[in-house]
């Protein structure tokens, strides 16, 4: 018996990094994992909004003091001396401007506290139908005027391929931690693409991490699927004050520009996997990314925790 459910746990409802050719089928898992009531801690016509769209942008759910801790220590962790940054601390591609800061809740116990926090992890438990934990973290900068793009391409694609992540059970939760405006680089959204699937053309190379956390060329649509998509579904831009909050379906098909403005744009990233939705072998590559990029060993249920966020050494 347990062999006969392990085998169905491995059946790939996604196949994807095909050698010769691209693939677009429909989703064969629901978006919303919990159907709305009362005590939802989203109104209805947002879980709504999400199901459709595929995206969700919330306002006000953190106070100013809150939001101002978080930018001191996002600026914190950004001005590492590049000689003593550890693996998870990406560049960008032709500088040593921090581009991702990945395992941002070990990093940082603020950042730890806002991960577990009700106002994002309840949220990701509606809207996954299950405990939670966090299968990554990051913060996302773009320095003014060579800050560079983060092309078109669903996370699940690259966690289903070279995580193992079966199924369509995850949602990412951006946090803004500058203002993120129409000009300087915001995250952009293809709504209603989370009910297809793209399987990509092209085979994993070996440790791909290393080259596509900068600049990502495997687990990417063709540009003509993207433009389909784009004629049929339009294009959203997620702008908004610092302490905007973006939740994100895993297949929404997202990318962002480049920032060539004066004006920086940082976003803390949040991956809410549900817990028995865990990774398990990669489908489409010969081993999985390392664990400060997929957790696969300490996978843990958030305890959502309530009260304010305050400084470093007293999350």
């Amino acid at each position: 018996m347990k062999t006969e459910s392990f085998e169905r746990e491995r059946v790939d409802a996604y196949p994807t990094r095909h050698a010769d050719r691209e693939t677009i089928t429909d989703r064969a898992d629901p978006v919303l994992w919990t159907a709305w009531s009362e005590d939802a801690p989203l109104a209805r016509e947002q879980a709504e909004h999400y199901e459709q769209k595929g995206y969700l942008v919330l306002r006000d759910l953190f106070t100013p003091d809150e939001v101002r801790g978080l930018m001191d220590v996002s600026r914190r962790l950004r001005t590492t001396d590049p000689a003593e940054r550890p693996a998870d601390f990406v560049s960008e591609p032709a500088s040593d401007e921090v581009r991702t800061i990945f395992r941002l809740d070990e990093h940082s116990e603020t950042f730890a506290r806002l991960a577990a926090d009700a106002r994002l992890a309840r949220v990701a438990e509606f809207l996954l139908g299950d405990r939670v934990y966090l299968h990554q973290s990051r913060l996302n900068y773009k320095p003014g005027f060579k800050g560079k793009e983060f092309y078109w391409h669903s996370d699940f694609e690259t966690w289903h391929a070279e995580d193992g992540v079966p199924r369509m059970r995850a949602v990412s939760a951006s946090i803004l931690l500058t203002d993120n405006t129409s000009v300087n680089g915001p995250l952009m959204l293809v709504p209603g693409s989370h009910r297809r699937f793209i399987g990509c053309r092209g085979a994993t190379p070996e440790d791909n991490h290393k080259t596509s956390l900068k600049a990502q060329v495997v687990g990417v649509p063709q540009p003509e699927t993207i433009a389909k998509l784009v004629k049929e579904h339009g294009l959203d831009t997620a702008t908004g004050p610092a302490g905007t909050v973006v939740f994100f379906e895993c297949n929404t098909l997202h990318g962002s520009n480049g920032n060539i403005t004066p004006f920086p744009r940082s976003n803390a990233f949040f991956v809410y996997n549900a817990l028995t939705n865990r990774p398990s072998a990669p489908f489409a590559a010969k081993t999985p990314r390392p664990e400060w990029l997929a957790n696969r060993d300490t996978i843990t249920p958030l305890e959502a925790r309530r009260g304010a966020i305050t400084g470093e050494g007293a999350a």
